[in-house]
């Protein structure tokens, strides 16, 4: 079975590999996939904003994405999210394993389960990403050398504007680690498809109140370095894991 890596800001390819199309009608609209020829594994890759980011955070069609994957046979999924870092000691340009998150978004459709022809099903996020999948990604990371945390709060919001400082003072006193626009509902609606759903947040600035104006980082040939690397460490993680070792906590 495929495995698929989800990719949101500034990752819209697979490099050194051709992107396939792939046009997937669910009950809640159509997908845009593509298959990656040239992987060791099979792979599918789902840029959430589309190849040309012409779609804001807000308007993503979460429920056909993660559906779409569901009906391509999919187990496993790593996601990767741009964030804008909280804590101190995630710097521009380091990566975290996510562990948890704190969701204040609004407005976005965040269930499979409306009633009705649905039902209602209550998830337990208690533990919202595969252990496994995030074992795995700490595992090989050294080999790339990256600088990855190995767990870490993501505080998603609406966007598309970003946050204010007092928002983000407040976030840090909740917990959050980093921040970022996408990650809620798709971890939901993984753990809802009872997916096994992994995320690597790669922070691109400071968030707001850290400097005086928000500035993404600059090192264009340091973050498209990272991005190579991460990248690879994806497709690895893929290709030494199987669906039936995975879990779904």
């Amino acid at each position: 079975m495929p495995a698929a890596i989800i990719a949101g800001t500034l990752m819209y390819e697979v490099p050194n590999m051709t992107l396939v199309e792939k046009i997937i009608d669910t009950p809640y609209g159509r997908a845009l996939v593509y298959e990656v020829k040239g992987a060791g594994s099979e792979v599918l890759f789902l840029p959430r904003h589309g190849l040309k980011h012409d779609t804001p955070p807000h308007n993503i069609n979460y429920r056909a994405n993660l559906k779409a994957l569901e009906i391509l046979g999919v187990k496993r999924v790593i996601a990767v999210n741009a964030v804008g870092s909280i804590n101190k000691e995630v710097a521009p340009l380091d990566l975290v394993v996510l562990s948890d998150y704190l969701d204040f978004t609004s407005g976005r459709e965040l269930s499979f389960f409306d009633g009705g022809d649905s039902g209602v099903k209550h998830v337990d996020m208690s533990k919202p990403y595969c252990s496994y999948l995030r074992e795995k990604i700490l595992a090989l990371a050294p080999t790339y050398h990256i600088r990855i945390h190995p767990q870490g709060v993501y505080v998603c919001t609406n966007g598309p504007r970003l946050e204010s400082p007092a928002e983000i003072r407040m976030y840090d006193r909740l917990g959050g680690d980093v921040v970022g626009m996408t990650g809620l509902p798709e971890v939901v609606l993984a753990k809802e498809l009872d997916l096994c759903y992994a995320s690597v947040a790669f922070s691109i600035n400071w968030a707001a109140g850290f400097m005086d104006t928000i500035e993404f980082t600059s090192d264009k040939d340091a973050l498209k370095k990272m991005q190579k690397n991460l990248l690879e460490l994806l497709l690895e993680t893929i290709e030494t894991t199987t669906d039936e070792e995975c879990c779904n906590e």
